[in-house]
């Protein structure tokens, strides 16, 4: 079992910056690839960015590539997503996810998830 906590939601401005962060515990840490996911409400969980287990890689969808940057702390637990010029179609509820085999990009391919952080962007 993976427990996931994440924090830093707020509102904020377009062009402005947040940074979400994703605490784990349970079991080893270093098992998991750790993706970051959103919805709007009624719509489905969309990919955001993901990151191996060592850190070393990471992946992004087209939509924040360029904008947003996943790291990996391993010896405190952490993952964090850094989100620079927000936008308002930024606006959803942010979940991080834990996958234990491969480096997907599928919600229904990781196991764990938190129970959530919103992101609000303003014009």
């Amino acid at each position: 079992q993976v427990q996931l906590l994440e924090s830093g939601g707020g509102l904020v401005r377009a062009g402005d910056s947040l940074r979400l962060s994703c605490a784990a515990s349970g079991r080893a840490f270093t098992k998991d690839a750790i993706a970051w996911f959103r919805q709007v409400l009624g719509q489905e969980l969309e990919f955001v960015a993901g990151i191996s287990r060592d850190g070393t890689s990471s992946w992004y969808a087209d939509s924040v590539q360029g904008r947003f940057t996943i790291s990996r702390h391993n010896a405190n637990l952490t993952v964090s997503l850094q989100m620079d010029n927000l936008k308002l179609e930024d606006t959803a509820a942010y979940y991080c996810g834990a996958a234990p085999l491969g480096s997907p990009r599928r919600a229904d391919e990781y196991t764990y998830w938190g129970q959530g952080t919103q992101v609000t962007v303003s014009s």
